[in-house]
Parts: structure tokens; sequence; C-alpha cells
């Protein structure tokens, strides 16, 4: 399957990108009137929340729009701030980190609802409990009492046992359990050595001759440290059985993954508990060629950056950090949403 990177990334500006959602995205909920305050102020969006990321795009500009995976959501949090308006609101602060840069971003509700965010927290609280459906896990807590712990929307296809992890030169003996949604392996004498590998993580299936014979070897995708996982399984007939089987599934699963987070809105006016992105009125704004130039707003600034010297502020009557090049008293007011007012 096509690697999911859609709750690992930050993207910023792809056009329709709240539209180009992939096999097994769903929306689960939609949320109105809220506008990104450090990287487009004064633009009121909507906010998109799938089962992977939340997503903003701006009704003004179309252009300007944000996806954040919930992978790489280090913390988040609402406060009661003043809006531009001089009106209570909530905003939504998200730290976020990749391997290359941390942003942190704000998002402020310009709405009627006193909890709008409130079903982000529960998504987003549903992701960090599903991580069996999408990540990699060795010597986990997967079994009790000897039996598997199926997941919900998971179902056992097949069970097979006498079958060696090769990972050890003389080959450990155990149970290969096979599913809808990953492959098994637990060692008979010890259950706690055990592999959990969703299908999302498989990048290959094959049969490939070792030391051992022919052995069954999957390739596992980069985000799931790029092992070479092997399994005898004897005999050749059994062997090639099981390819077929693991072959036929994986392919059901890349037309139709399943990411494990399930999240019912309980919306009165609607039976459906799931929004369709074609239900979403777009509003109808002319094209623009303008590029957002904001990107280095939602820069974190990193805690060993070189302290800038301090000076006193006429306007403010206190001392403070010299401001970074090209912004002004003004911009900074303007980010907390007063206006400079």
């Amino acid at each position: 399957m096509s690697k999911v990177w859609e709750d690992r990334e930050i993207k910023f500006d792809v056009q329709n990108i709240h539209k180009n959602l992939r096999n097994g995205e769903r929306v689960l909920d939609v949320i109105d009137s809220v506008e990104d305050t450090k990287g487009n102020s004064g633009d009121i969006g909507r906010v998109i929340v799938s089962n992977l990321r939340m997503m903003w795009y701006s009704l003004t500009n179309p252009k300007f729009t944000l996806s954040i995976g919930f992978f790489a959501i280090v913390t988040m949090n609402a406060k009661n701030v003043i809006s531009r308006l001089r009106a209570n609101t909530e905003a939504l602060y998200v730290l976020t980190s990749t391997t290359k840069q941390r942003f942190e971003f704000i998002f402020t509700d310009y709405g009627t609802n006193p909890a709008h965010f409130a079903s982000i927290f529960e998504i987003y609280k549903i992701y960090q409990a599903t991580a069996l459906y999408r990540e990699l896990k060795l010597r986990s807590a997967i079994l009790t009492d000897g039996q598997l712990n199926i997941l919900p929307q998971e179902q056992v296809y097949n069970q097979l046992s006498g079958i060696y992890n090769l990972s050890s030169d003389q080959g450990n003996l155990g149970i290969f359990v096979i599913t809808n949604i990953r492959l098994v392996w637990y060692a008979d004498a010890n259950e706690s050595f055990n592999i959990s590998l969703p299908y999302m993580q498989i990048t290959s299936v094959r049969m490939r001759e070792s030391k051992y014979g022919l052995a069954l070897v999957i390739q596992t995708a980069s985000t799931a440290g790029n092992y070479v996982l092997g399994f005898r399984i004897d005999p050749s007939e059994r062997l090639h059985d099981v390819y077929k089987e693991i072959l036929s599934l994986y392919t059901v699963y890349s037309e139709t993954p399943i990411f494990g987070v399930n999240f019912d809105r309980n919306v009165k006016e609607k039976e459906d508990d799931l929004l369709k992105i074609d239900d979403i009125a777009e509003i109808d704004v002319a094209s623009s060629s303008e590029i957002n130039s904001k990107f280095t707003m939602y820069l974190r600034e990193g805690d060993n950056e070189n302290r800038r010297e301090p000076f006193y502020c006429k306007e403010l009557g206190f001392a403070m950090e010299k401001l970074r090049d090209g912004y002004t008293i003004r911009d900074l007011w303007n980010v907390m949403g007063n206006n400079g007012k």
C-alpha cells in the first residue's frame, strides 16, 4: 500500500487537502468559525478532523491550508483568551514535532459553541489509545492467558503453531496469527517475546531462500524501523498457502485500511454519525495567486536559540527582548487578536 503520511506529517498550503482523503480516512467532525491565529490572523476558516489528522483551511482564500497529523502532536491544550472582537473565547494551542522542525499552532474559536474544540481532544485521545492498529509493537502486552487480545473490527483468519521466528541463530518456535489488520507472532516458551505488525507498516511480503531453507520474509516500512522479518513455515505447501493468504489480506487492507479511530459525534440533525466531504458547503471565492509567506510564523523557537538583547520599549513602558526582523509591536497585538488597540 502507499505510504501513510497523513498522521505523521505537517503540510502547508496544499490546495483542497481536506477533499483529497486517502483510503480508510474518514471525516469525524467539522468545526466552523476558526481562525489560524498564528499564521493567518484575521482569516476565518474551518477545521476538519479525520481519524488521522486535523486540517484547517481559510474560507476567504482556500489556498491557505494546514494539515497536522496526530502522530506529530506533542502537546495540545485549550485556553480562554480575548478575541479580536474583545469577547471571551477559546484558543487551541498545538505543539508539534517532526524529524526536521517543531511548529506551534494557535486556533481561535469565533463560533457560538463554548466546547468547540472538545471533539479534537477526544479524537486525539482515541488515536493515542489505538496504536496497535498502526504501529509495530515488540514485546508488548498483546496476550491474556495465552490468547491474543482481539481488537475491535479485527477478525482472526488463521492461527498456526510450530512457526519459527528467524531473528536469532537457532530460531524461536512460536504461534503465528493472521488477522485482517495485522500479523502477530509470539514464542511458545515466553509469550512476552512477541511481534505485532499491522499491514499498514508492511512494504513487501516475499518467499526467499535463507540458511534455514525457503522462508517467509516481511519487510517493514521506514516508520517501523526498516526491519526484515523472517519466518520458517514447514512444509513448503503450508508456507505457500500462508504466503497467498497474507498477500490476499494485505491487498484487501491496502484498498480499505482500518486505522482504529472510531468516534461518534452524536449530531441530532443527522442520522449519519460521519460527515462526508460533499456535505460541506464551500464559499465561492475568486482564484488568487497570493502565496502564503507566513510559514516561519509557525516555527517554534528552540530552547537553545541565542537570546536577543533587551531594550526599553516606550510604547509598553518596560524592557523586552528585541523583536525578530520584520516584526513590530503592532504585529504582536495582532497575533493576540486585539488589532493593536
